[in-house]
């Protein structure tokens, strides 16, 4: 039988979660520079090398044909094809209408410009995320970026990535995966191209390359296990609220599940739900680790769990509540929040519209989910009028002394009356 977490109140739930923030490994992140700098030196032959150690796969030419990626399209089923269809044709709906468009203010412009080279990694070898390539390119698509160069680990069998990536309109693949495709995108082969900026979740170790290469390109975010918060009153389905949770747990023994509630009544009935559905699911091993190792029922009153909402700020936030008008706009952190019974995350894993490319352990304290607007860079335009400049220079002449920077106050000064 499934064993979980007692039911935390708002104050020890607090002490617990501090406790449990993850350690930087040194040894990975030593790992991980050998590969970043060998691959920088040694470039495609690294790349080769890495691919046979750690995917026993033997590999001499990266890039994935074309006709490859239209057959794999091909081969899918019709109903898939129009799934996928209908899905892009939702996000670029979605990023379209919220795309940042020039700003003119007369004396100052403030102007908007697509990415050149942006570089994506797309999980693969285990599974296949489909999904996760419409999310992410569609919004660099609408964004208008040039060159899109996507890696993803070797895969045997029909290819539901390639498929994707297809519809996409994406030419430049290549099969190499791990922390040695990140060292690819941010210092360039013989084959890979150097881009601007990397976007995409993996492992680890592709994690842990991100970090570390930022700064000589751009990057998205640092992936962790997914998460989700659950807050429920009465009037939710329990039963709704269980597959929500085992949504999450599946993706990995690592992800996180919250449950929260104003009486400690209704987080029995949800637990004993769950341990009752879960032996007839497929990945049931997973979703009991999880469960088990990452799993909090929270009971408290309606502020105390609000701030705990804001202070786990959790990837996904799903309110099933009557109050849920009053509760969503306390909610100042989270990747996304999902509002009432038809929304569930898993249908913004998919179909919403806006991207699952979200911040995770705390992070959406200080940032968002990806959207097209992460592919664009910006800068104001600035002209100033001659009478406008007589009425403004004197005070930046008199900080400009008081800075020592002398030069910058006679620039202003040559140019005044």
């Amino acid at each position: 039988m499934i064993k979980l977490k007692p039911i935390y109140s708002c104050e020890d739930f607090r002490s617990v979660f501090n406790e449990v923030a993850a350690e930087t490994n040194l040894e990975q992140t030593e790992q991980v520079m050998q590969i970043l700098q060998t691959v920088r030196k040694n470039k495609d032959q690294a790349l080769r090398e890495y691919t046979a150690m750690f995917d026993r796969q033997e590999i001499t030419d990266f890039r994935v044909p074309v006709k490859l990626l239209q057959e794999s399209y091909d081969a899918l089923k019709p109903s898939l094809q129009d799934a996928l269809k209908f899905i892009k044709q939702r996000i670029e709906s979605y990023e379209i209408q919220i795309r940042h468009q020039d700003i003119d203010l007369g004396e100052f412009k403030y102007v908007y410009h697509p990415l050149e080279k942006v570089g994506f990694y797309v999980p693969g070898g285990q599974a296949l995320y489909p999904s996760s390539v419409l999310m992410s390119i569609i919004a660099a698509k609408v964004a208008g970026v040039s060159q899109i160069h996507v890696v993803t680990p070797t895969y045997t069998g029909n290819n539901i990535t390639f498929a994707s990536l297809f519809i996409c309109g994406v030419e430049n693949v290549y099969t190499v995966g791990g922390a040695q495709a990140i060292a690819a995108l941010a210092y360039g082969t013989e084959t890979i191209p150097k881009v601007d900026k990397i976007v995409g979740p993996g492992n680890s170790f592709v994690a842990n390359a991100k970090r570390l290469v930022f700064g000589e390109v751009g990057i998205d975010m640092i992936a962790g296990p997914s998460e989700i918060l659950v807050y429920i009153d009465q009037f939710a389905d329990p039963d709704a609220v269980v597959f929500d949770l085992f949504a999450q747990a599946e993706h990995d023994p690592e992800a996180r599940t919250f449950l929260l509630a104003e009486s400690s009544d209704l987080l029995e009935i949800v637990r004993l739900k769950a341990i009752e559905a879960l032996p007839a699911q497929v990945r049931a091993e997973i979703i009991a680790k999880s469960l088990q190792n990452n799993h909090y029922s929270i009971v408290g009153n309606r502020n105390d769990l609000i701030n705990i909402i804001n202070y786990v700020a959790p990837e996904h936030v799903s309110i099933q509540h009557q109050a849920a008008a009053e509760i969503i706009p306390q909610i100042k952190y989270a990747g996304a929040v999902f509002q009432g019974n038809y929304s569930p995350e898993a249908v913004g894993d998919y179909v919403a519209g806006p991207s699952h490319v979200l911040p995770t352990n705390q992070s959406a304290r200080f940032s968002h989910g990806l959207n097209v607007n992460d592919f664009l860079t910006s800068h104001a335009i600035i002209n100033i009028e001659q009478n406008t400049f007589q009425n403004i220079v004197d005070p930046a002449i008199e900080v400009a002394e008081a800075e020592g920077l002398f030069c910058h106050a006679e620039s202003l000064k040559i140019r005044k009356n």
